[in-house]
């Protein structure tokens, strides 16, 4: 087992997010991700928004470039990370990149590849359903948020410069 699989595992046992598949066998390739089925996007919805997940916090994801990019600060304000993907239908495949705040080295970042399919959950409220894996593993985590209705993604309101700050009443507008 790498160094970074032994990470994800201990970060997520801490966090809070359920354990993911054995991490024996980590090494040289992605995570295979169950069959993920292309369906089309639910009537009136779009990607661009802002999703909540109770571990990782506020997702913010915008269009840019022809691809969806997107930021995160864990709740705890003791990681933010990044993602770059492209969209096919309702389904979003994406490489991550999160960062510890105040570490340097080696150890400070983590990377690897996730997929997100979006659609209605309970009381039509849009939904991400997704999985994401370390870089050279092949163990994948669930990653669920729930659209916050309201709120406008803003990605230069998440960096690496402070862990401190939450969604500001001006982005609610």
């Amino acid at each position: 087992m790498n160094g970074r699989a032994w990470l994800l595992g201990l970060s997520m046992a801490l966090g809070g997010v359920p354990a993911i598949g054995t991490l024996a066998g980590c090494g040289g390739h992605e995570a295979a991700f169950p069959t993920v089925k292309v369906g089309e996007m639910p009537a009136g919805q779009t990607w661009p928004g802002v999703y909540y997940n109770p571990v990782y916090g506020y997702l913010h994801l915008v269009g840019q470039e022809g691809n969806l990019v997107g930021r995160w600060k864990r709740t705890d304000s003791s990681h933010w990370g990044e993602l770059n993907g492209t969209v096919e239908g309702n389904v979003l495949r994406f490489k991550w990149n999160e960062h510890t705040y105040g570490a340097v080295g080696p150890a400070a970042d983590i990377r690897g590849t996730g997929v997100f399919s979006y659609r209605m959950g309970e009381n039509d409220i849009p939904e991400l359903d997704g999985q994401y894996a370390l870089e050279d593993s092949d163990s994948t985590a669930d990653w669920h948020c729930v659209k916050q209705i309201g709120l406008k993604p803003d990605l230069s309101s998440i960096t690496g410069d402070s862990p401190t700050g939450a969604p500001t009443q001006d982005q609610w507008k």
